[in-house]
């Protein structure tokens, strides 16, 4: 049996150099395009991604940091009556109020946080000898956790002024740079930043998370990490593709027999799960994030992550107030983390499609 298989394999390299030539040999291998070209791929992809999600979860967004900063407490009920009352008094435009804020900080989130994902995934995988494989688990995991630190770090004053404008009615800011000029006057540069460290240390099991558990099930699916070749009795083609992650260097991986790429209903689902399994992990950090955001505007005074922590469970118990607004977190959650990852995986196909 062993050596049937070493035959099959043996005479698939030899089918696959009869089709393929070496690239010294044969102009017709397509041309691998360059990193930068790889980089503004992921930047399109990620922006659009991010756009897309966040837009379609904006009103229940909105809804829960109002209930974050504030000490009421939350239900779905409430959260619903929140919304019609709402769309009774504002009008039906005003549950987006504070998404012009939000894509301004989203899009360049997104962009940056997917295209870093990918290049710390080739670093990383060059760094473990796994250039173009899946990563093992830690390494996933950490290349996740690298992205979403490096698109907080660079974006996150647009999130602290997209918090302020869910929160407060259009008489106190009238747009983002009034926000920023306030703040600015009022309150001085550095609150710009203020809440920036709860959002780093709920950043890293968040993205960490998501990443890393859209990729193991991408590869599940798969049936072996990394998309490894299959034996198949019924084989009778092959099929060439170039590895996601090293496309610039034309590695060919040669599989047959099963493997198939995910539907966009499986990567959505995936998705889902992603974002249900990382934004329970970090919520109770998003909670403080919010409250020391919005303490400005909210009458809380400005404190320390232990501070503001110690007075949310005083005033409203650990589980009711560390975890307020997690159930709306679980309806808007996988619904945005879906559409994002399936947005980017497609975006990107069709890039590469394209261009090759």
């Amino acid at each position: 049996m062993g050596s049937g298989v070493k035959e099959a394999s043996v005479r698939l390299r030899e089918d696959a150099d009869a089709i393929l030539p070496s690239p010294k040999a044969s102009p017709r291998l397509p041309a691998c395009p360059s990193d930068h070209r790889q980089v503004l791929s992921s930047l399109l992809s990620g922006a659009l991604a991010g756009a897309l999600a966040k837009t379609a979860v904006a009103p229940l967004d909105r809804t829960k940091i109002i209930f974050q900063v504030s000490s009421k407490r939350f239900s779905a009920k409430e959260a619903f009556r929140l919304l019609y009352f709402t769309y009774l008094n504002e009008g039906f435009l005003s549950l987006w109020r504070g998404n012009s804020a939000t894509m301004v900080r989203v899009v360049p989130y997104a962009a940056i946080q997917f295209s870093a994902h990918e290049e710390y995934k080739r670093i990383l995988g060059s760094y473990y000898g796994f250039r173009g494989e899946a990563l093992p688990p830690w390494p996933r995991l950490l290349a996740g956790a690298l992205a979403g630190t490096t698109a907080a770090s660079l974006t996150y004053p647009l999130d602290l002024v997209r918090a302020r404008m869910a929160v407060t009615p259009k008489e106190m800011y009238g747009n983002i740079f009034h926000v920023f000029a306030r703040i600015s006057r009022e309150e001085g540069l550095k609150t710009l930043y203020h809440g920036f460290t709860p959002t780093v240390l709920g950043v890293v099991p968040y993205a960490g998370l998501s990443f890393f558990t859209y990729e193991t099930l991408k590869s599940l699916h798969r049936g072996y990490p990394g998309g490894l070749l299959r034996k198949s009795h019924e084989c009778r083609f092959v099929t060439v593709r170039l590895d996601e992650s090293a496309w610039c260097r034309a590695e060919v991986w040669l599989k047959y027999g099963g493997g198939r790429q995910p539907y966009p209903l499986e990567r959505m689902i995936f998705g889902a799960c992603a974002g249900l399994i990382g934004q329970s992990a970090s919520y109770p950090l998003d909670v403080v994030r919010r409250r020391m955001q919005t303490a400005g505007v909210t009458g809380h005074t400005h404190g320390s992550i232990l501070s503001t922590l110690q007075a949310i469970v005083r005033e409203e118990g650990a589980v009711r107030g560390l975890y307020k607004g997690l159930s709306m977190n679980w309806l808007k959650g996988p619904i945005a983390v879906g559409i994002s990852f399936t947005t980017f995986d497609l975006m990107q196909i069709l890039l590469r499609h394209l261009r090759s």
